[in-house]
């Protein structure tokens, strides 16, 4: 199976007819609209169940979605707490220098000065730009703002990002 990419998070049941309140992880909420073909799993992808959407409408920050064979509000609670993701061929086209969070992770972040920093292990929204968070050995994981003034270069084939740290950024972690 392709790599999954996670696009929403369940986060419960909405109404009686097995409508499912799902908050999105993706930059455009507005792609479920288009969805028909996904999966439901686990965080870390584990029992992938694959689903076929009959619905969706966006509703208050949250997307409402059915899917054939959950026909009811107990089927729907089930999934609560569970995943949406898409195949990579499902996945929404990226501008270029666009990311998916799912293929920075495990890139080794290479400074300019310091060299290997360590291994991204996630990356989140903090207000207006994103963050790496790069696994460090035996020290404190360390905090890098993904913008391009800092990683001027990323390399998912090659498996490195390199970045010039911001003065004292370092020291703070260490």
């Amino acid at each position: 199976m392709d790599k999954l990419i996670i696009i929403g998070k369940i986060t419960g049941a909405h109404g009686v007819r097995g409508e499912l309140k799902i908050f999105p992880l993706t930059d455009d909420p507005r792609r479920f609209l288009k969805l028909k073909e996904c999966f439901i799993c686990g965080q870390n992808f584990e029992k992938p169940e694959d689903m076929t959407c009959h619905s969706a409408r966006i509703d208050r920050g949250n997307v409402l979605v059915r899917f054939e064979n959950v026909a009811d509000r107990d089927k729907a609670e089930l999934l609560r707490g569970r995943f949406i993701a898409v195949t990579r061929d499902n996945a929404v086209k990226l501008k270029e220098g666009s990311y998916f969070i799912a293929d920075l992770k495990g890139l080794t972040v290479i400074d300019d000065d310091r060299g290997d920093l360590g291994t991204v292990v996630d990356c989140f929204e903090t207000g207006s730009q994103f963050t790496l968070e790069i696994k460090r050995d035996k020290k404190k994981n360390l905090m890098v703002p993904f913008v391009k003034v800092y990683c001027y270069e990323v390399d998912i084939e090659g498996g490195f990002i390199k970045c010039r740290l911001p003065e004292g950024l370092y020291e703070l972690y260490d």
